[in-house]
């Protein structure tokens, strides 16, 4: 099963995110460095899900672990985002497991290997 590192620029209340293979950089980490995070989602074979193209940028000069899934989405309210995470999610982990990043932007994924 895969599992994920939600990074602390994105809301924690969405209900796609709830379970056992989700952590939060707010709970784990407190702020902390891109390379600490980064480090940590390798050690555990996390995916990061991130609005942060430095995660994007470093995964297209490296191989996996960590994955890394971009929502490139812009300024959304939490209701809209909630929304395009609820339907949109299991086709974004599907796209994962091929590819070493996901680009989720407003009108479709786009998978890079």
């Amino acid at each position: 099963m895969s599992r994920f590192l939600i990074d602390e620029n994105l809301p924690v209340k969405v209900n796609v995110w709830r379970g056992s293979e989700f952590e939060f950089v707010t709970s784990s980490f407190q702020s902390e460095s891109d390379d600490r995070i980064w480090d940590h989602a390798k050690a555990n074979d996390l995916t990061i899900v991130t609005k942060d193209s430095d995660f994007s940028y470093r995964i297209l000069a490296s191989a996996p672990p960590p994955k890394v899934i971009h929502l490139r989405l812009g300024n959304v309210r939490l209701r809209e985002f909630a929304d395009i995470m609820e339907k949109r999610w299991k086709s974004i982990i599907l796209l994962s497991k091929t590819h070493k990043l996901v680009n989720v932007l407003p009108d479709r994924l786009e998978g890079v290997e």
